[in-house]
């Protein structure tokens, strides 16, 4: 990239401005000779004003377009073009005059070879100050398009590494969570040599396994979330015992939906850390079901409104996970009644991710 930007620099571009002098020379030669015959008369005449005419555009170019111009001192600008302009209205005469000394012995029977006027050549002069005005605005206005777009997708990557952070975090933040009240059940079992503890330490490993190969996947198959919620909900039924009442209501028959992963679990994780035994009861509903391309999933548990903000930082990060995974896909609807608490979530446009290879 830096030889590429070397050559541009230091061999294209000059190049570029001798072939625009030539062009401009023989502008000038056709310009003020037209119907001339005195050829030798008109070139050596055009090399006059060339010089003058190469300082005043690269003095726009280089100086008050930069400087001024392009840093919006407009009221500066035109003080500068006024000054630039009278000035070298003066110096053209001035190439003139001594043009048309120099050329003096290349006359030929006693006949002017130039058939343009001192006017009409000054005209000329500032009308090829004015195409070089133009060029560098364009070249100027293409640059700045360029860097503004460099600029955005720097910004923009900076913004998608930022968000990636920001959700390895979030995952980081619920895991060690969930690991944290499983094991709590599986050491409550082992310390009573319950029968129910390598059943459950077959479940966890199922968990652990889905965790460690799967999370990391930017989307995951609806129905192995559904396994994992299924097994996390196993595990949960043999710590309550007789005091849980779980009730699933599966209705997605489309088996090649794909969500993230990782997402219902919190919700379910939530109803079970906050949830409130009531009637000798802790009551957690939960239905599922896909229509159109809309995934409806709800999750209510029994609780006691205390005025309490239920779910703290679980519900929060699930909250801001969602922002980054469906920005604009996704509804979600908290209520705390007097004695339940339920959580609606919706996520739309699944059906567009049903073709989406399992990387």
């Amino acid at each position: 990239m830096d030889s590429k930007k070397t050559i541009l620099k230091y061999v294209l571009t000059p190049l570029v401005h001798v072939a625009f002098w030539v062009a401009v020379y023989f502008f000038y030669a056709y310009f003020l000779g037209y119907g001339s015959t005195n050829t030798k008369y008109i070139n050596l005449f055009s090399a006059f004003l060339m010089p003058i005419t190469m300082t005043i555009s690269y003095f726009f170019i280089y100086r008050l377009i930069p400087n001024y111009l392009l840093k919006k001192k407009y009221g500066l600008f035109a003080l500068y073009t006024i000054y630039t302009i009278i000035i070298s209205i003066f110096l053209i005469v001035l190439s003139i005059l001594y043009g048309l000394v120099y050329s003096e012995n290349l006359k030929a029977d006693n006949t002017s070879p130039l058939t343009k006027t001192v006017p009409f050549m000054v005209l000329g002069v500032f009308f090829v100050v004015l195409i070089v005005i133009s060029i560098s605005l364009i070249v100027q206005s293409y640059k700045s398009a360029v860097t503004n777009e460099n600029l955005k997708n720097k910004i923009l990557q900076t913004q998608l590494q930022l968000k990636e952070q920001e959700l390895k975090f979030l995952k980081m933040q619920i895991h060690p969570h969930f690991l944290f009240n499983s094991l709590n059940t599986i050491y409550g079992y082992a310390l009573k040599k319950g029968d129910e503890a390598p059943e459950m330490i077959l479940k966890l490993s199922n968990l652990l396994d889905y965790i460690l190969y799967q999370i990391e996947k930017p989307q995951v198959l609806l129905k192995d979330e559904l396994n994992h919620l299924h097994d996390y909900v196993a595990l949960e039924r043999m710590r309550f015992h007789d005091t849980l009442d779980v009730h699933i209501e599966n209705k997605v028959s489309n088996e090649a939906i794909r969500i993230a992963p990782m997402l219902l679990i919190p919700f379910v994780e939530n109803s079970f850390k906050h949830g409130t035994i009531v009637d000798g009861k802790l009551g957690v509903a939960i239905e599922i079901k896909f229509e159109g391309d809309t995934l409806y999933f709800k999750i209510s548990n029994s609780s006691i409104n205390n005025d309490e903000k239920e779910g703290g930082i679980g519900l929060e990060n699930i909250k801001k996970r969602l922002k980054m995974l469906y920005p604009d896909a996704h509804s979600i609807e908290i209520v705390q009644e007097e004695k339940e608490f339920s959580v609606v979530l919706k996520i739309y446009g699944l059906s567009l991710l049903k073709n989406v290879k399992n990387d």
